[in-house]
């Protein structure tokens, strides 16, 4: 796959494009979400190893820089947590900057945003799944990996009446960075609100692993199809 960074208006981002890519929207668009302290570098392997050739994968970079100290600088999607270096006069919410980059995402792929799937990794994935519910008419699946919701009361009273957006699911027995207990809870939430999820549960901690994305493969392909060679 050939990858460009991109300076957008609101959040830089990797776009990786099939060989033989062509902006005319025949490319269905995935789109993933880092955890905290990582960057939009982190899940660009994720693309070769599901599909390389059908879909066209934006990795956005969270906006907030985080001091990792001897590790360098990280990315959060949210400015409130511990070691985030403070921002001044930054007035948009992260729910305006995704809106943007999005739509820059789709503007330089030619997808239309229907045919798009959101997903992300531990607070990505919270991210995905506060951003992504309120959004079906973007967004045909939500892939969520290793994460849970912070507070799912901030997001009930503004689902949608129609709740057919399918979710992968995914959480580690051993994961010590957010607790499987979480992840039930938010399964239990989606699944009492009505939503069709996918969970599955793995030997593994606070990772993705290839068993991970084993299953992850044919659920996208069901979810979002591929280009057709």
């Amino acid at each position: 796959m050939d990858t460009e960074v991109i300076e957008g208006k609101t959040l830089a981002y990797v776009l990786a494009k099939p060989d033989d890519f062509v902006a005319d929207g025949s490319f269905p668009l995935v789109v993933l979400l880092h955890g905290f302290g990582g960057s939009m570098y982190d899940l660009t392997s994720v693309a070769g190893a599901i599909n390389s050739t059908g879909y066209v994968y934006g990795f956005p970079n969270g906006p907030y820089e985080v001091d990792l100290g001897s590790y360098g600088t990280g990315y959060s999607w949210s400015a409130d947590r511990p070691g985030v270096v403070p921002v001044a006069d930054d007035n948009t919410t992260i729910d305006e900057k995704l809106d943007v980059c999005f739509a820059e995402l789709t503007a330089a792929t030619g997808a239309v945003p229907s045919n798009a799937v959101l997903g992300g990794f531990s607070q990505g994935a919270g991210v995905t799944l506060r951003y992504g519910l309120l959004r079906p008419e973007s967004f045909a699946g939500l892939v969520v990996l290793s994460g849970s919701f912070r507070d799912a009361d901030t997001v009930r009273e503004s689902l949608p009446a129609q709740r057919t957006q399918p979710i992968f699911m995914v959480h580690g027995r051993q994961d010590a960075m957010i607790p499987l207990e979480s992840a039930l809870e938010t399964k239990a939430f989606l699944e009492a609100e009505g939503y069709a999820l996918q969970y599955h549960e793995y030997d593994m901690p606070h990772t993705i692993t290839e068993d991970v994305l084993k299953d992850l493969a044919p659920w996208l392909q069901t979810t979002l199809s591929p280009r057709a060679p």
